[in-house]
């Protein structure tokens, strides 16, 4: 029995059975409005007997696109890549969400040192652009993608300085809503557990949102630094352990991130305290860990699904050639075990 070969239908095969030239099948299957309604259809059925597929990557190539984004992905120097913080993997699988919605594939790098800082995608034609997410404590790293040639297309989530193209959450107001949520609740001596010289910008925001808060119930704000260089859950945990040396009085405890409240919730009941009858503890960020926690943790939660939206029209729209301001991403109070009810 003979050996039947398949061979692979071109745009000459379309062509000749459509009646047309090879580069009217191109326009017409591009959309091209210069190619009539009758040829159009004529290509298209010819195309589909034939079961042929458009090679997207040369078509993009041609256009002098590649239909790829780069996302990015900050890590500490060192760090296991499976202990990076849950906000940036939700963060990342919203990006990609958002990029696919939009017909864009996405091509995913961890970078940590300068041994792998590479952000060349748009010049090499690997992407159109690029989206970087992750900790400001790797200043080289931000350092090495601030000083890209201008004209690159990218933004960011975790930016150190406000000149990048950055998105954010609104962290002002979701700290002020976390610290107005403990305050109805009864909580009157809150500690806030972070620090106002961090990388960290959104650390700042929020400590300033929890500051405002205290003030305008004429409370005095209290800042219980963490330290840098440690995991977050490991500062919120010897943050705690510093309050509680102190001999300061305390009754609640709002964590600038989720990982330090959980740290805090750890340390608090190894010290035998009970929250939140005596202690109230909240977070932010909405890490799935949180809900998971004894108790579950209340905390601040960004809107993944705006947050991979917002990087990806921001990139998109520089793309474009067009200059859009920076955005925040809403977030709301997601009530849990950890404060009374």
């Amino acid at each position: 029995m003979a050996e039947r070969r398949l061979t692979r239908v071109t745009s000459f095969d379309v062509a000749e059975a459509a009646g047309v030239s090879q580069s009217t099948v191109s326009r017409a299957l591009a959309g091209d409005p210069s190619i009539s309604a009758p040829t159009r259809q004529r290509v298209m059925e010819a195309a589909r007997k034939l079961n042929y597929q458009v090679d997207e990557n040369a078509a993009r190539l041609r256009r002098g696109k590649t239909g790829t984004l780069a996302v990015v992905m900050v890590c500490r120097p060192g760090q296991d890549r499976k202990d990076l913080n849950p906000f940036y993997y939700a963060l990342l699988g919203s990006t990609c969400a958002a990029a696919s919605a939009r017909g864009y594939e996405v091509l995913v790098s961890f970078q940590d040192s300068e041994t792998n800082f590479w952000g060349h995608y748009q010049e090499r034609r690997k992407a159109d652009g690029m989206i970087v997410i992750g900790t400001s404590e790797n200043t080289a790293a931000w350092d090495y993608f601030g000083s890209l040639p201008e004209g690159s297309n990218w933004v960011c989530w975790g930016a150190t300085h406000d000149s990048f193209p950055w998105v954010r959450s609104d962290n002002h107001a979701g700290a002020t809503l976390a610290t107005r949520h403990m305050l109805v609740r009864g909580y009157r001596q809150i500690v806030c557990l972070g620090s106002e010289t961090s990388p960290q910008r959104q650390f700042k925001e929020r400590y300033d949102g929890y500051a405002a808060a205290m003030k305008s119930a004429g409370l005095e704000p209290v800042l219980q630094r963490i330290e840098r260089g440690l995991p977050r859950e490991e500062q919120g945990r010897l943050a705690t352990a510093a309050l509680i040396d102190s001999g300061r009085p305390f009754d609640g405890l709002f964590g600038v991130s989720d990982e330090i409240a959980l740290g805090a919730l750890k340390e608090l009941a190894s010290r035998g305290y009970v929250v939140p009858d005596q202690i109230g503890v909240v977070g932010f960020d909405g890490v799935r860990a949180g809900a998971w926690s004894t108790p579950p943790l209340t905390t601040v939660e960004s809107d993944f699904e705006v947050a991979g939206s917002l990087l990806v029209e921001r990139l998109l729209a520089m793309i474009a050639g067009e200059k859009p301001a920076t955005q925040r991403v809403p977030v709301r109070l997601v009530v849990r075990g950890s404060t009374r009810p």
